[in-house]
C-alpha cells in the first residue's frame, strides 16, 4: 500500500492506490471499477476527508482548458486545478476570480466542495461563484448539473464533500482582470472592534490577526488599486520569523505570551501592490493544524474574546494568532453561511504542538455562540449535530442516496458524520 499524508501531517491514508487519470475516460473507467473512491488536491484539509483504504484520484494531470463564456461573466474550468494555476491562466486572458482565500494550492473542486472562502463582508464563499458541474457518478457514467439542468443534484453539489461524484469541470464566476493594494498595520484590538463595522463598510477586504496573549492585532486590508506588477515579496509576514518563535515556544510552553508579545513588537507596517492573483496569496510554510468556525456575525467578537479570556486564564501555549474574517450569507445547503452574514474565526496551533484537548474545548464556545465548523478543518461534529445545524441535510443525503446508492465516495470519516450506515435521524 501506498501511504499518503495531508499537509500539515495529521492525516495520514494507506489507499490502495493513487492514480492520476490523463482522460475523463480513463476517470470513469477506474471510478466503475472501484468499490472505494476518494479524491485529493493539495491535501490542505485538516480533517480526514482524502483518508482511504480504497482508490485515492489525483485530477492534476487530467486533460482540459479554460472556456470563457461570450459574455466573460463565467469559465468552465478544470475542477482539478489548483487555484494557483487557475488564477494565473484566468489573469492572462483578462479575468479574475471576484474573491480568494490567503493561500492558493487547493483544488478548484476542493476549494469548492468544502466551502473554502476568503474574506468581505458582501462577498460569498467559492461555493457561491460555481454556476454548473461536470461529474463522474459512481457508475462511471458522466453528467452536468446547473440550476436548470438537474437542478437538485446541483444544488446538493453545490457544497458535497466529495459525496456525489468526482467533478471533473466546474462552471465559475469571472470578474474583469483586477489589481489589489494590501495594507498591514498594528493597531489596539479595542479600538479596531470600535471601528469594525465602519471598516467592514468601507473597504471590500478586512481582516486580521491576533495573538491570545497580546492586545493588539494585525490588520490587513486589501482594495483595488491602479495597475502594478507582481509584487516581489510573497508573504504578507515573515515566515523565517515566525518559525523561530513557534519552535521556541514549543521548546519552552510557559514562555508564549512573552514570546508573542516581543513578536508583535517586531511587527511594522506593510504594503503590497499588484494582480489580485498574485497578492490574495501568502507563502505559508510553517506547518500548523487549524480549527475554524463560522458564526453569526454579531456573534464573532463576544466569541473571540471569551476564547481568548479563556486561553489567559489556563496560561494555554497556543502558539499561533486566531485570524478573524467577514464572509456574506448564502443559499447552499450544507453551507455554514447559509443563516446569514457571518463571521470566521480561525483558531491554529504549531503542528508540532498538542492541539487537540485545546480545539476541544474552544469549540465549546464557539458552538455556544451559534457557531458552525469549517467542513475541512478540526471539528468533533456527530451525525446528530450535523441534521440538526443543517436542515436541508436529510435532503442531501437523499440525493446522495439516488446517485450513489453504495456509498462508493463514503470514507469512514464521511459515513459518521452524515449517518451514512442508517437512515437519517
Amino acid at each position: 500500500m501506498t501511504e499518503w499524508h495531508n499537509w500539515s501531517g495529521s492525516v495520514v491514508a494507506r489507499p490502495a492506490n493513487i492514480l492520476h487519470p490523463e482522460t475523463e475516460e480513463e476517470l470513469s473507467r477506474l471510478i466503475a471499477q472501484a468499490d472505494k473512491v476518494r479524491v485529493v488536491g493539495a491535501g490542505h484539509s485538516f480533517m480526514p476527508l482524502c483518508e482511504t483504504d480504497g482508490l485515492l484520484l489525483c485530477l492534476d494531470a487530467l486533460d482540459g482548458s479554460i472556456d470563457v463564456a461570450p459574455d466573460g461573466r463565467s469559465a468552465w474550468a478544470p475542477a482539478g486545478w489548483s487555484l494557483a494555476r487557475l488564477t494565473r491562466a484566468l489573469w492572462d486572458k483578462g479575468y479574475s476570480l471576484p474573491n480568494q482565500g490567503d493561500v492558493n494550492p487547493q483544488s478548484l473542486a476542493g476549494a469548492i466542495s468544502t466551502g473554502t472562502h476568503g474574506t468581505g463582508a458582501e462577498l460569498g464563499s467559492l461555493a457561491t461563484f460555481a454556476r454548473g458541474f461536470r461529474l463522474v457518478l459512481a457508475d462511471g457514467s458522466v453528467v452536468q448539473c446547473s440550476a436548470t439542468e438537474r437542478p437538485d443534484l446541483f444544488e446538493a453539489q453545490r457544497l458535497s464533500l466529495g459525496l456525489l461524484g468526482v467533478v471533473t469541470r466546474i462552471s465559475i464566476d469571472l470578474v474583469p482582470a483586477y489589481h489589489l493594494q494590501e495594507r498591514l498595520s498594528v493597531k489596539p484590538l479595542a479600538e479596531v472592534m470600535e471601528q469594525w463595522t465602519d471598516l467592514a463598510a468601507q473597504q471590500r477586504h478586512v481582516e486580521f490577526w491576533i495573538f491570545p496573549y497580546s492586545d493588539n492585532v494585525i490588520l490587513k486590508t486589501l482594495e483595488l488599486c491602479d495597475p502594478a506588477p507582481e509584487p516581489k515579496v510573497t508573504s504578507d509576514v515573515s515566515e523565517r520569523i515566525f518559525k523561530v518563535y513557534c519552535e521556541l515556544a514549543m521548546l519552552v510552553p510557559g514562555m508564549t505570551p512573552i514570546l508573542q508579545r516581543t513578536l508583535m513588537r517586531l511587527v511594522g507596517t506593510g504594503r503590497r501592490r499588484g494582480p489580485a492573483y498574485s497578492v490574495f496569496p501568502s507563502d505559508r510554510t510553517t506547518r500548523f493544524e487549524e480549527m475554524e468556525y463560522e458564526l453569526p456575525r454579531a456573534a464573532g467578537f463576544p466569541a473571540l474574546n471569551e476564547v481568548i479570556a479563556w486561553i489567559r486564564k489556563n496560561r494555554l501555549p497556543v502558539t499561533f494568532p486566531f485570524e478573524y474574517r467577514l464572509v456574506a450569507g448564502d443559499d447552499i445547503w450544507l453551507s455554514p453561511f447559509n443563516n446569514g452574514p457571518g463571521t470566521s474565526v480561525s483558531m491554529h496551533q504549531y503542528a508540532k504542538m498538542p492541539w487537540q484537548a485545546v480545539f476541544a474545548a474552544a469549540e465549546t464556545i464557539f458552538r455556544a455562540h451559534g457557531g458552525r465548523p469549517h467542513w475541512a478543518k478540526r471539528h468533533n461534529l456527530t451525525a446528530r449535530d450535523v441534521y440538526d445545524l443543517y436542515p436541508m441535510a436529510d435532503r442531501f443525503n437523499a440525493i446522495r442516496r439516488e446517485v450513489d446508492p453504495a456509498a462508493k465516495f463514503a470514507n469512514a470519516h464521511l459515513t459518521a458524520l452524515f449517518g451514512i450506515d442508517r437512515q437519517s435521524p
